[in-house]
């Protein structure tokens, strides 16, 4: 009898990890998909057939495309939670925190090129999407937390402006680390220069990172001017 009970359980726990992968799989799957073409091009088809499984299987997972679209969303904001979290910042210095935070946003956007992607199919459509997500304002928090904890330590300590806002500051950290990718190949182009090889990349992680600094901690010399 507990040979059999034990088979049964066995079996069961089976079926739960090949559910998972497969339920992994067609996210991967799913989030190529979607970066590649936006919410409107991409098609379940070409995703069942990258998966080899039924069409039926995907609606077992997923209500409906958007359903899936929007796990693909949260998929991806988890992602840049999970880098977050694994930030230590020391805490001693708020220029070494937010450098530090700043740096490590942009890292993100340049090793997962399709979350730029995915933002911005979602912009087309306006948040619509996104909106309906139970999950991804909280898995954002974070790093709105960390990136205002470090902005009022530092005022206080008098190292940044007085005048410095959370929201200014996040939108220009967000378009400074990932308008080079999502428009590399253009740009490449026109400038005649390979944005994706990796000096450029070094460059950019170091560029971005001493704008921010400059604006928040040179406005007194700025001042005196």
């Amino acid at each position: 009898m507990e040979s059999a009970q034990t088979a049964v359980k066995t079996a069961k726990r089976t079926k739960v990890r090949d559910a998972a992968a497969t339920r992994e799989k067609i996210l991967v799957v799913a989030t190529k998909e979607f970066a590649a073409k936006g919410f409107d091009g991409a098609r379940v088809d070409a995703i069942v057939e990258r998966c080899k499984i039924s069409k039926n299987l995907i609606y077992h997972y997923f209500d409906s495309k958007e359903a899936l679209f929007i796990e693909v969303m949260e998929r991806a904001y988890a992602a840049m939670r999970d880098r977050q979290n694994e930030l230590g910042l020391k805490g001693e210095s708020p220029a070494d925190d937010m450098r530090a935070l700043v740096t490590h946003t942009i890292q993100h956007f340049i090793e997962e090129p399709n979350f730029v992607l995915l933002l911005a199919t979602e912009n087309l459509n306006k948040a619509r999407h996104i909106r309906k997500s139970k999950v991804i304002l909280d898995m954002f928090n974070p790093l709105k937390s960390a990136l205002a904890e470090i902005l009022e330590r530092g005022k206080a300590q008098g190292v940044f402006r007085p005048d410095a806002d959370w929201v200014d500051l996040y939108v220009s950290i967000s378009g400074l680390g990932s308008y080079f990718i999502s428009n590399r190949y253009t740009l490449s182009y026109v400038l005649g220069v390979d944005l994706a090889s990796d000096e450029r990349v070094k460059s950019r992680l170091e560029h971005v990172p001493d704008l921010i600094i400059s604006y928040l901690c040179n406005w007194q010399s700025a001042d005196r001017n």
